[in-house]
């Protein structure tokens, strides 16, 4: 079950992880007037009638996951935001990549919590695969850009627990600190 904004982001950016890309990057808004969110890759993409089968929550491809009969990701996504009364939109194309976007408005009692945003980027810089991550972040503290290829170099790859640790106190830095 999803219950943060967190979730719901992570879900989106491991489906296009999934997707075999070069680069995934993610733009998360935050302002008085909720959270936007853009997920993006260069991966394989979908064809109108794939990305269509997407949104029903009793198709899966069987390839990404064998054991699983169900995909919920899009479909979970959708209904929330729906909910809320925020806005999503998914733009594919085979070969190219995909494109998700969505908003959560802050003034809806739907809306999820964003929890703990440093952890969810170490979950998303740490999504395994030859790919770079590349997030940029605007909120009430100003903005921030992270690349997954400069951070890993930075503290002596993704690793090891110290790294991480390492990492960790960064983003945490990079969103709480003065």
């Amino acid at each position: 079950m999803h219950y943060g904004l967190g979730d719901y982001v992570l879900d989106i950016a491991q489906n296009a992880v999934e997707a075999g890309p070069r680069e995934v990057s993610l733009d998360l808004d935050e302002t008085e007037g909720g959270f936007r969110v853009i997920v993006r890759d260069d991966g394989c993409g979908m064809t109108a009638e794939e990305k269509a089968r997407a949104l029903d929550p009793f198709y899966t491809d069987g390839t990404k996951h064998a054991a699983r009969k169900v995909g919920l990701g899009l479909p979970f996504l959708a209904q929330a935001v729906e909910l809320a009364g925020g806005r999503w939109a998914i733009e594919s194309e085979r070969g190219v990549g995909t494109k998700v976007e969505f908003a959560f408005p802050s003034a809806s009692v739907d809306s999820p919590p964003a929890g703990e945003i440093p952890s969810l980027f170490l979950g998303l810089l740490c999504l395994p695969g030859d790919h770079e991550m590349l997030i940029r972040r605007s909120g009430p503290r100003g903005s921030y850009e992270l690349r997954r290829s400069e951070l890993s170099e930075a503290v002596g790859g993704l690793e090891r627990a110290s790294s991480l640790a390492l990492l960790k106190d960064y983003l945490v830095s990079m969103e709480y600190d003065d």
